[in-house]
């Protein structure tokens, strides 16, 4: 579901290699005040490991994404979302308890990740719900126009540079979505839109990640995230199961159901972890490309499970949706190494 988003969180969490050689260091030895930032030590960089990492995550993403649309047929969504979160805080909780990572966080983390994990339940819930209607690979593939969202938010909101070539390809990506969108809403309506609102909440889910991205590792994040979403559904659940809300009912679970959700919080979690692990072995410039993998793994998930295929439409829109979020992945690498302009030093008084 909010693999996009996984991706460019884990980047923004994960640690940078040092400057260049010759470049000044003034910006790392200065201190500011308050919480010190997180650091984490560079792994060996490895970028055959790393992509075989990142190789595993676009495998189990879609994955857990057909346990979720097998499952949606005899559960609710929030009874999904809930098992999702407590499986993830039951395995996370105890590895940074095992590396000494430790929970701690300031008010403003804590309360930063709060709103993050609120964001998160919307944006796995509103996939889990998208994908009772939409076949997998065009639910997921619709869901990637969040880097495009992100991009015009970094322009409009954070009032960042976007030249007219990423802002051309937004564009393009844009009309490859509903290229995807338009077959399905003739076939179920409003519910083809709901990977749409996945993409929106997950680019303000984003947003607050580079709010706390400094100052917390990752899998602590992770963790902790786990144990905010469990304690607010968990109670919720309870709370509402007399009053019959459709997604929040609580259904009794066969075993081989409850196997399938066991199973639907493992993959999820582990997961994020090799998107976690394959950022620390190899770069992000190398690993991008590599996310849209996903959709024809989905594709063939979605063929062997459901028998389901994208349409013709629908598979023209898919590619356009890829080629245009890899053209803005390369116009950002070659932006990136593009030479800082000189810094000319002030006339003599």
């Amino acid at each position: 579901m909010c693999r996009t988003a996984d991706f460019f969180c884990f980047e923004i969490l994960s640690p940078k290699a040092a400057p260049p050689a010759g470049t000044s260091s003034t910006a790392l030895t200065i201190a500011p005040r308050g919480p010190r930032p997180y650091r984490s030590p560079m792994a060996t960089d490895r970028p055959l490991l790393g992509i075989l990492l990142m190789l595993g995550f676009c495998i189990l993403a879609p994955l857990g994404d057909s346990i979720a649309k097998l499952l949606g047929e005899r559960m609710s969504v929030g009874q999904l979302v809930t098992v999702r979160f407590a499986i993830q805080a039951l395995i996370l909780v105890p590895l940074v308890w095992m590396t000494s990572r430790g929970l701690f966080m300031s008010r403003r983390v804590f309360g930063l990740t709060a709103l993050r994990t609120v964001l998160h339940i919307l944006g796995i819930g509103g996939m889990f719900l998208s994908l009772r209607f939409l076949p997998l690979a065009d639910a997921i593939a619709i869901a990637f126009v969040m880097p495009f969202i992100m991009l015009l938010l970094g322009w409009l909101v954070l009032k960042e540079h976007v030249g007219i070539h990423r802002l051309s390809a937004c564009a393009v990506g844009f009309l490859g979505t509903l290229l995807v969108i338009q077959p399905n809403f003739a076939s179920v309506g409003a519910p083809a839109l709901l990977p749409l609102f996945v993409a929106v909440v997950f680019a303000f889910f984003m947003l607050v990640t580079r709010r706390i991205a400094k100052d917390c590792d990752p899998v602590t994040l992770q963790a902790m995230s786990g144990l905010l979403a469990s304690a607010m559904l968990i109670p919720l659940l309870f709370a509402v199961s007399d009053h019959d809300l459709a997604g929040l009912q609580l259904t009794a679970v066969e075993t081989r159901d409850l196997m399938l959700l066991v199973v639907l919080g493992v993959v999820g979690t582990c997961a994020h972890l090799l998107m976690t692990w394959s950022l620390r072995f190899a770069p992000s410039a190398t690993l991008a490309p590599m996310q849209y993998l996903e959709i024809p793994v989905a594709t063939l998930i979605g063929w062997m499970i459901f028998s389901d295929l994208p349409n013709g439409l629908a598979a023209i829109g898919i590619v356009i949706t890829i080629g245009a979020g890899l053209y803005i992945i390369q116009r950002e690498r070659m932006l990136a190494q593009a030479p800082a302009p000189p810094v000319t030093a002030p006339p003599a008084a």
